[in-house]
């Protein structure tokens, strides 16, 4: 006799709360596990890569993991300016230059006369 919808949707609920139970199990073993070993062997969080928030993130399960590739990078410094307008806004020479230097420029400033004063 052919299943219905409804029984077996009962049964994959019954099957996943199985499952559920089971992982919290062996979730559990695990770690009493580490923390054997941990105390055993003296272990601490630096040890175990675990020490500030340095690539450790919140998994979908709410259990903490370690980012595959997680680096911190450090910030680039803003540069040394050299040109700098009559109000104060300044620009190092790299990248896109400001719209206040174009401006200076199109007004015939000359980039000379732009420089920051030592």
């Amino acid at each position: 006799m052919p299943k219905s919808l409804s029984q077996v949707t009962a049964q994959i609920e019954k099957l996943q709360r199985e499952a559920k139970a089971l992982k919290e199990r062996e979730v559990k073993a695990v770690i009493a596990r580490i923390k054997e070993a941990i105390g055993h062997y003296g272990l601490t969080s630096s040890d175990l890569g675990l020490s500030g928030s340095r690539g450790v993130g919140r998994g979908t399960a709410g259990k903490t993991t370690v980012k595959k590739g997680a680096r911190r990078t450090a910030k680039k410094a803003a540069g040394i300016p050299k040109y700098q307008s009559g109000d104060g806004k300044t620009w190092t020479g790299h990248g896109r230059a400001p719209n206040w230097y174009k401006e200076a420029l199109a007004s015939g400033s000359a980039p000379e006369s732009l420089l920051v004063k030592a």
